[in-house]
Parts: structure tokens; sequence; C-alpha cells
């Protein structure tokens, strides 16, 4: 596909793989984009569609420091170019800061409480009750002995689950944890939960593999109309069993679907959406697990038969230009190389993939996430970095960094 307009910079807050997409989806249109990391070692910031990367803390440096490192960035660009936020904290950031960034950036209106409101589980999970949206049971304790008071109430397993996952990355906490008994599940809190400021939920344990997880990526306007909506499922996670994307393939789902589009327009919703359900098999419903006010990390599954993705869209409604209608690319398949190896050898390991299964799952793979025959730089920097990792050492002196 072609652009009208490509002339308006991108800047894209905080770079990670998926952040990698965006450059290369927008890249490959001629469009300049500019990346934002904390670490200049990372291997997606030698992609060769970035005009410029540039090494900055959003999420730990001071506010109005990083209000005048982005004016600045603003200033020396030299004229308005979109925001794209990338993690709970930027998003939170930019809606937090919407008037100061206004000044050199475009970027949809997210109310702050909004924003709050989708990427706190425990608000989140009461907006959906509020809309008729399914969702796991749960409970909030917020104290030892409230916990005590439903311990014999809970039917386990249960996810021992954070509630604001930026609180969560500050403090090195994990995201979730399945715990099968009354006493695992009290040593999951002692360990985990801090009494003066809790954090932590038990969510309903729904059975089922990881192709119950499904997904919605999509892009809402400024009057919450769902310019393009894709649906998903996961096939693989990493972690293995509990974490995001490592291989999916893009399946309609009718339900999924319309139930998204509702919600949204209920809510007032705008920007790019990143949504996950589970399909509960018990009553049939599929009961929502996760909402991300921005791009998610795996947004490039979602590309529809014209080529159009929700970074596309985002560009062409900010821009003015028309968004035209994309139709799903049925079977197509999406992967994180070194992560969905990571949690294979995880699944095999516990019997439950086969060699021959493996290597089927790769059949209608379309895009990977580091390699791309156009731009090899960062793949061949993610090889460089295990090489060292395997020998005990990193360009930085230390162990290495995630992946």
């Amino acid at each position: 596909m072609k652009l009208d307009n490509n002339s308006v910079p991108v800047v894209i807050l905080k770079f990670h793989h998926g952040s990698l997409g965006i450059a290369r989806s927008l890249g490959r249109l001629g469009v300049p984009v500019y990346g934002i990391h904390p670490q200049a070692s990372d291997p997606t910031l030698a992609t060769k569609y970035c005009k410029e990367t540039l090494i900055w803390d959003i999420e730990k440096q001071p506010v109005a420091q990083s209000l005048e490192f982005l004016a600045d960035l603003g200033r020396k660009i030299g004229r308005t170019s979109i925001l794209i936020s990338t993690s709970d904290a930027t998003t939170i950031f930019v809606s937090e800061n919407t008037n100061a960034l206004s000044e050199h950036f475009i970027f949809p209106y997210q109310p702050l409480q909004l924003v709050n409101s989708l990427a706190d589980k425990k608000l989140m999970y009461h907006l959906a009750l509020k809309h008729n949206i399914p969702a796991p049971g749960a409970l909030f304790p917020r104290s030892k002995e409230e916990l005590m008071e439903h311990l014999n109430t809970v039917q386990f397993p249960v996810m021992f689950k954070g509630i604001d996952g930026t609180k969560l990355k500050m403090h090195d906490k994990p995201k979730m944890l399945k715990v099968d008994t009354k006493d695992e599940l009290l040593a999951a809190y002692a360990k985990w939960e801090d009494p003066a400021e809790p954090n932590f939920m038990l969510q309903e344990f729904i059975p089922g593999g990881e192709d119950s997880v499904w997904m919605f990526n999509g892009y809402f306007d400024q009057n919450s109309n769902c310019q393009i909506g894709i649906t998903g499922k996961k096939l693989r996670q990493y972690p293995a069993y509990k974490g995001a994307t490592s291989l999916g393939i893009c399946v309609q789902n009718d339900e999924v679907d319309q139930t998204t589009r509702r919600f949204m327009k209920a809510i007032g919703y705008q920007g790019i959406l990143d949504i996950g359900y589970r399909y509960d098999a018990r009553d049939g419903l599929y009961k929502v697990l996760d909402i991300n006010p921005r791009i998610g990390s795996s947004f490039r599954l979602f590309v529809g038969t014209n080529g159009m993705d929700v970074a596309r869209a985002l560009y062409l409604s900010l821009t003015n230009q028309p968004v035209p209608e994309t139709a799903i690319h049925e079977g197509r398949k999406w992967l994180v190389e070194n992560q969905d190896l990571s949690s294979c050898l995880v699944y095999r390991r516990d019997g439950k993939l086969t060699f021959g299964e493996f290597v089927g799952s790769f059949k209608g793979v379309k895009e990977a996430t580091w390699f791309a025959t156009d731009d090899m730089k960062p793949f061949f920097k993610l090889c460089n970095f295990y090489l060292k990792k395997s020998l005990g050492w990193s360009s930085n002196g230390k162990n290495g960094h995630h992946i």
C-alpha cells in the first residue's frame, strides 16, 4: 500500500520487539520514524527504518525532564509529529501530560481516568461488569485478614494476579501465578504482596490451553468507530502457559469482534486497542482478561489482506487520510523467534509438544519479529546477544538484559 502523505514523522516512546514492527510497518511506507529507548545496546534500535534513535527512559526519569526532552526533540524535528506509546507507563504518561505534549505532538485523546480504568485490572473488572462484558470471577483482598476470610470459598486452582502492571515492573514482581492449594496461595501472598500497597487479586482460573486465549486488535477513531478490527488467538505463549503471544494465528471470531466494538463504543474509547479474552468451555462465554489501551507487541499478527495494520490506521487517521477497509487474512501466523523457541523447550519438557508438532506449527507463518530480509541488523544483533550470553558476558559487561 502507499500513502498520499508520508511526511508526518512518528516518535515511538520506548522500543521493544513490538516497536520494531511499528518502525518497519511505517518506515516501509517512507514515514520518518524516531525511536526512544533506555538502552543503546538494544537490538531493536539497529533497524534501518529508524531515522534516529535516542536514549532516554521515559518511565524512570522525572516527568518534567521527560517533557523537556520531548519538547527538545519536537523542536529538533521541526514539525508536529505523531506520538505512539508502547507500554502502560508511557500511555499513562501521555494521558497525564496531554496539554504539554500537544505543543509538538498529535495522538488520540485518551482521558487519564479511562486509561487507568482499562490498565488497572480491578477497575477494568468492574468496568466490564458495568457494561455486561463477561469476565472471570475475582476477589481483591486488601489485607491478609480479608484473604483469610475468603480462603474457604476460593476454588482452586486460582490465579494470583497483579492489578497494576506498572507497579509490578517497578518492583520486579511476577504478573501472575497459578496456585493450586491454600498453602501455595498463602506463600505467594507472603512473598509478593505488600500489605501497605495491596496490588494483587485472585482471579478465577479458566481451564483450557493457549488456543483458548483470543485477541482483538483494532483502531478506534475520535467517534469510537472501529476503523480496523481483526481477531486471532494464541497458539503459544512466552513465558509458557501464562505470557504474551509467541506464536499466534488470525481466525475470525464474530463474538469477540462484536463484543469489543460494543464495549469500546459504550466507553467512548479512541486509539489503538489490544484486548484479550479466554473462552470458557464450561459456560460458552468469552471472558475479558486484559485490556491494553495502546498498541500491543503482537500487532503485526493482525495484518489485513491489503497490508493494513493498526499502526498504519492510526497514521492515516491522524494525518486526515482515509483509512481503507480491509479483511482478515485468515490463517496468517506471526512469530517471536527467540521467545517461541524458549517456550517450545518448556512444552516439549512437559510432554505437550512433539517434534512433528513443533515443525508443523510454523506452516502459515507470514512474518517473524526479528528476521526480515530487508532489515537484517536487528536479527544479527539479537544473535550476537545470545552468543555473548552463552559465553557468560555481554557488551555492557554484565550478564545481559532480557530480550
